[in-house]
């Protein structure tokens, strides 16, 4: 029989016969450190599917927010997220509505100042937010088969810079994604201007669906 510690040395030596050294060299002056691609940064054309212009909340946190945190509050943390969209949720994670960057940097705020009286550092999320019952969703199984071309179309008829994406999970509701006009622009290389005109759902559907 032979030794333990011999069938193990033995056994070493084989293995290393079929290891190869990598070679290495000294750092470059330079050099800098990868950063993440963001999935945002490829180019696309209108022809393209549109599920790579959605932000796919499966693989993107939300950024949520309370309705009582003040709009200067939530404009920190949209620059802090590197968002425009912020959702606003009750203490259930419910949505309740959502705020953009437009609404807080816009006229909503001046306009309920006036009408309540009160100053800028008093104005809350809820105030100025857009409700859950005015939000306009598109279905997550439309999307799939959609183009670049028909969200942008969609987007211009619905007169608004972001739209939501929902699917059915456990038996309601969820928000699965968000298309924004900017993130859309950036990949197709121009600026895309919309404005602001409510729309059905009926009407919303039927310009996804060509």
């Amino acid at each position: 029989m032979v030794p333990r510690g011999t069938l193990a040395r033995a056994q070493g030596t084989a293995m290393d016969t079929t290891r190869t050294r990598l070679p290495d060299h000294p750092l470059a002056a330079g050099a800098t450190v990868m950063r993440r691609v963001d999935a945002t940064d490829h180019a696309v054309t209108p022809a393209h599917a549109a599920l790579e212009v959605m932000t796919d909340l499966a693989q993107v946190d939300a950024v949520r927010v309370a309705p009582n945190l003040t709009i200067d509050g939530a404009l920190e943390r949209m620059k802090s997220a590197g968002v425009r969209l912020l959702f606003v949720t009750n203490p259930a994670d419910e949505l309740i509505g959502v705020l953009t960057s437009r609404d807080v940097e816009g006229e909503k705020p001046v306009r309920f100042q006036h009408e309540v009286g009160v100053s800028r550092a008093e104005v809350l999320v809820r105030d100025i937010m857009t409700p859950r019952d005015q939000l306009e969703a598109l279905q997550y199984d439309d999307v799939q088969r959609a183009k670049v071309g028909d969200v942008v179309a969609t987007l211009q008829h619905m007169g608004r810079q972001h739209a939501l994406v929902v699917e059915r999970h456990g038996g309601r509701e969820r928000v699965r994604g968000i298309f924004s006009t900017s993130r859309i622009g950036r990949q197709l290389g121009t600026a895309l201007e919309v404005g602001e005109t409510a729309h059905t759902f009926a009407e919303i559907g039927a310009a996804l669906r060509g």
